[in-house]
């Protein structure tokens, strides 16, 4: 199945991005009634809004291609600004602003009923978990979690690499369900010319898409593996709590499950359609580090290093393996510390983190360590904290005990890196 949508900012301006859905079956997409159909892959089309309003945030988003009722707009406006805080930031652009931005949705009636509201489902979904997955370590323990409990399971990919391809193997996913989601070259062209660009909540897209092929692909269950340290967030901007991971957090995964229930998948008598959920939310990242290494056979191939696979709008090709120099290595590398041997840290890295030097202002900032900067208002220093990493990370505290934790390691191996002799100090110091 290939979807294609339309956006148009003027005459100048316009982007066609597409969703390809794989090997769907024909028989049971003709049970799927058109009215669901269209009403999810128009929820795909809002979804994928954010990612090309964020080159020009056009103060007005009209939508043509169907209804929304004014909960869901108060829901769509708020889903932006939460779930683009880091983008705000990042851009100096303040929100607040009145008439920063409105959306208006077409008159109800001029659209054909199905198109006006969701329609209920009828047909009960089979008792099976799809799990979103990608490379990294936490859908890796969901899915083997998971496995242990006897459920009948799926994995949901959205442009798999080979780290993922590789991954899925050793799980013996032999058919997971795969979405090619194909970003207009325009936007990439815009970003190169100096339009604005930034952090969009991508785990939003993930979860529509995954309601989506629950329906066609008749699952009951999306686990996704968004644990408890997604609620932190890393710095207030204008008043409100700035969240990278806004759209992992328990707080959205609770407003969706509600705009799910009601708008995308109703079910007659309010019973249970689709069960969104996460399944790793009540642990922390290192209750999830200890898990993951009880799986070694996936030690080569796993990959969480975001860096990984940035291209910078098409300048550069992805270098696809751990960069060794982003928060997102140091703190993966420091939960797993604990529970690994230097030998498998090393095979897994390709050096010893701990004993870079130049990751020392990582460490502060993953530990919510407070530093000295000068005040351009006062000519004195002031004393101010640096903001935790916009990167998926645990939180400050976990951090402070993922590096606690492997501290005490060391001490016990007899030899200190780097880092941890600079942890150790600046614990010293607090004391």
């Amino acid at each position: 199945m290939k979807i294609f949508f339309d956006f148009v900012v003027d005459s100048d301006i316009r982007f066609k991005p597409v969703l390809i859905i794989k090997n769907i079956n024909q028989k049971r997409l003709s049970l799927v009634r058109n009215g669901t159909l269209n009403n999810l892959i128009f929820h795909l089309g809002l979804m994928e809004i954010p990612s090309y309003w964020k080159a020009t945030c056009s103060p007005e988003i009209v939508i043509e291609a169907g209804f929304l009722n004014q909960e869901q707009i108060k829901w769509w406006k708020d889903l932006i600004i939460n779930g683009m805080g880091q983008f705000f930031y990042e851009n100096k652009i303040d929100w607040r602003k009145p008439n920063f931005f409105r959306i208006e949705s077409s008159n109800r009636d001029g659209f054909p009923v199905e198109h006006r509201k969701a329609i209920p489902v009828k047909n009960s979904f089979k008792n099976r978990y799809l799990v979103p997955m990608r490379e990294g370590k936490d859908s890796i323990v969901t899915l083997e979690k998971l496995k242990k409990q006897k459920k009948e399971i799926n994995a949901f990919v959205v442009n798999p690499t080979k780290a993922c391809k590789d991954v899925l193997k050793i799980a013996r996913i032999k058919n997971p369900i795969i979405v090619e989601r194909k970003i207009d070259k325009t936007l990439l062209e815009l970003n190169k010319k100096g339009f604005l660009n930034g952090h969009t909540p991508f785990t939003a897209v993930l979860s529509f898409l995954s309601v989506f092929c629950a329906v066609l692909f008749n699952y009951k269950h999306i686990a996704f593996s968004n644990e408890k340290s997604a609620d932190e967030g890393n710095l207030k901007y204008l008043g409100k709590i700035i969240n990278h991971q806004y759209s992992k957090s328990s707080e959205f995964e609770k407003k969706f499950k509600d705009y799910c229930k009601k708008y995308l998948v109703p079910t007659p008598n309010f019973g249970v359609g689709i069960n969104y959920f996460s399944f790793l939310r009540q642990y922390t990242e290192l209750e999830i580090a200890r898990m993951f290494s009880r799986y070694p056979k996936y030690f080569p191939f796993f990959l969480s290093c975001n860096e990984a696979y940035k291209t910078d709008s098409g300048r550069k090709k992805p270098k696809k393996k751990w960069c060794g120099k982003c928060p997102k290595c140091l703190f993966v590398y420091a939960v797993l510390y604990p529970y690994l041997d230097k030998k498998q840290l090393l095979k897994i890295f390709g050096k010893d983190l701990f004993e870079d030097k130049k990751l020392l202002p990582v460490m502060k900032s993953l530990i919510g360590e407070a530093r000295l900067r000068p005040s351009t208002m006062l000519g004195t220093t002031a004393r101010q904290r640096s903001h935790k990493p916009f990167e998926c990370v645990g939180t400050k505290k976990e951090s402070r005990m993922a590096f606690n934790l492997s501290l005490k390691k060391a001490k016990k191996l007899g030899k200190i890196p780097y880092l941890l002799k600079k942890y150790n100090e600046i614990n010293r110091i607090k004391k």
